[in-house]
């Protein structure tokens, strides 16, 4: 454990949005976004999988202008990844891509973004992370290149319950010191158990209805950069 402000990364999931009734879910989703950004969101994952590719593209182009906006006017600097679809995220010149465990693998994805811009390929310009959930997979993703990992679930949550059952925090810890590059727990995580994902080694979180339901944002981030403050 460190004393380096943990990396909090909202991923989004607009058909959770509370919104009134009528109300375009999309719209919803990119005033979330703008939420996020101002009040100091270091990572938002797009992560709407049922969107086409020029739905995606689109909704990735408008998140980046409104979050750039956000950064113009002295606002916490956010990266925009793109889930799943590499092409959508080079295209609209995102800040990174997330693969899945059964997505492109990491070392293809890293080849395909030398060819298409060979700067966005330098360290950190265009992270591309994965998702893991186990031990080996974490390791693999890791040998093969990958910048960053969420690993989980580490905690029962409905949105991962397709990939069985809890992960724990013994096992995120051992994930953390199997690898050199930054863990993002997610799955579960909440206000009163996030302390202890980081204290397991976790360079941060990652989560849906933690930052999405949340009533003050700004506050909420505050709370979580203080717990290695």
């Amino acid at each position: 454990m460190t004393d380096t402000p943990p990396i909090l990364c909202y991923v989004t999931d607009r058909h959770g949005l509370r919104i009134a009734p009528g109300k375009n879910p999309v719209e919803a989703l990119l005033e979330k976004l703008q939420i996020a950004a101002a009040a100091g969101m270091d990572w938002i994952q797009i992560r709407e999988k049922d969107l086409s590719g020029k739905e995606c593209a689109a909704l990735a182009r408008e998140a980046l202008r409104r979050v750039a906006q956000s950064a113009s006017r002295g606002g916490h600097p956010t990266r925009i990844l793109v889930n799943d679809r590499l092409d959508v995220a080079i295209a609209e010149r995102a800040g990174g891509v997330h693969l899945g465990e059964n997505s492109l693998p990491v070392r293809e994805a890293k080849r395909l973004i030398a060819a298409t811009s060979p700067v966005s390929n330098v360290k950190n310009k265009f992270p591309v992370g994965v998702s893991c959930h186990s031990l080996e997979a974490a390791q693999s993703a890791a040998a093969n290149g990958a910048d960053y990992l969420f690993f989980g679930p580490i905690f029962a949550t409905p949105s991962k319950a397709a990939f069985g059952a809890p992960r724990g925090l013994e096992l995120l810890a051992k994930v953390c010191r199997a690898v050199t590059i930054p863990v993002l727990a997610i799955g579960g995580i909440t206000l009163e158990n996030a302390a202890a994902c980081l204290a397991s080694g976790a360079a941060g979180i990652a989560a849906i209805r933690l930052f999405q339901d949340a009533a003050d944002l700004t506050r909420l981030v505050a709370h979580l950069r203080q717990l290695r403050s």
